[in-house]
């Protein structure tokens, strides 16, 4: 059985037809892992931040912020409550992956800020204050390495204490 001719299809180069599927096929990925709704404060692009989240976190900390055992903590749930205690703050901007990550200040700060939105509405403080790009490039200066996780299971822990009645 012949195929009608499709015109449409031999005007376009192979490649810019695969370009547009890839293009389209991300954008409707993109749709339904960003988070739908207003994004906090400090978050101007909501999809660059996905996007930067997609292409430099979620390796190893999974597309849902759950982590990898052993190798990078969970978000999902717990990123928040950095912000909710003496240190926390600091801790976060200073971890190895914010702290040595390629990505320029302004736009690691607005994937963090992202990044309370996404994993941890729930435990983001009333009178949250974004992180800035100056603030981020500040931080990460002085990138924590071994105390890293030591320091995160001390911050939990006053943090799960402050919360309790």
């Amino acid at each position: 059985m012949s195929r009608a001719p499709r015109p449409w299809l031999a005007a376009a180069p192979a490649a810019a037809m695969l370009g547009a599927i890839a293009m389209l096929a991300a954008a409707g990925f993109a749709a339904a892992q960003s988070p739908a709704g207003d994004a906090p404060a400090g978050v101007t692009n909501p999809q660059r931040a996905w996007q930067n989240w997609t292409l430099n976190c979620q390796g190893c900390h999974r597309p849902d912020g759950t982590g990898s055992a052993g190798t990078a903590p969970s978000l999902a749930g717990t990123v928040s409550k950095f912000l909710t205690v003496p240190g926390g703050r600091e801790y976060l901007g200073r971890v190895p992956g914010v702290a040595t990550s390629a990505l320029p200040s302004a736009e690691l700060a607005e994937l963090m800020n992202w990044m309370f939105w996404r994993f941890d509405k729930e435990h983001l403080p009333a009178d949250f204050a974004p992180f800035s790009a100056e603030e981020i490039g500040r931080l990460r200066t002085r990138p924590l390495r071994l105390e890293a996780s030591p320091m995160r299971s001390a911050l939990l822990k006053k943090a799960d204490e402050s919360a309790a009645p």
